[in-house]
């Protein structure tokens, strides 16, 4: 089984992405953590580095074609990311995670340790601003367009194992599916 976990920043994609790999024990593949740890490696915050990334596209094409090989080559996997969703053509489940604004500003400030939350938000409203022109240049993608999403459920009112319960559900359901 492959699943896709999408969600813009904050929305708690990571967290329900481990929560679904541990439950199931899938193999856990996350965009966002290669392009932080990457921003990290160039001792860079996430918007300048998305910018660095706007200017060459190298670093976004290598995390995307990464996602794509390993979800290729696997069963069992959950595969984390903006674009997962786009990426992973097969995906037996694909998941789009919102939350509103002020529920992900509060999320990032405090994974990220901002103190300011009003910088919280200028940063991520830059960074989503920045990777949406990405994608639409590299390939032709509208963030948000959520037609290819088969789940589309909002963070803020559940926990992770809230959301986790609704997916584990879907989970059953699709292999119920496969063996009849």
């Amino acid at each position: 089984m492959r699943i896709t976990v999408s969600g813009l920043p904050g929305s708690g994609t990571t967290s329900l992405s481990h929560y679904l790999a541990e439950r199931h024990g899938f193999t856990m593949i996350s965009a966002g953590e290669v392009f932080r740890q990457l921003a990290r490696e160039h001792n860079m915050e996430l918007a300048a580095f998305g910018r660095l990334a706007e200017e060459d596209p190298v670093f976004d094409r290598m995390i995307d074609e990464r996602q794509k090989e390993i979800a290729a080559e696997r069963d069992n996997i959950i595969v984390e990311g903006r674009l997962s969703g786009w990426m992973v053509k097969d995906a037996n489940l694909r998941i789009w995670l919102y939350a509103p604004i002020g529920c992900r500003i509060k999320r990032i400030a405090f994974r990220d340790q901002v103190t300011d939350e009003k910088t919280a938000e200028q940063l991520t409203l830059e960074r989503e601003q920045c990777e949406a022109g990405r994608y639409q240049s590299y390939y032709s993608i509208d963030i948000g367009d959520l037609s290819i999403y088969h789940l589309i459920l909002n963070s803020e009112h559940w926990s992770v194992e809230g959301l986790g319960a609704i997916v584990d559900t879907a989970i059953t359901q699709l292999r119920s599916l496969k063996n009849p």
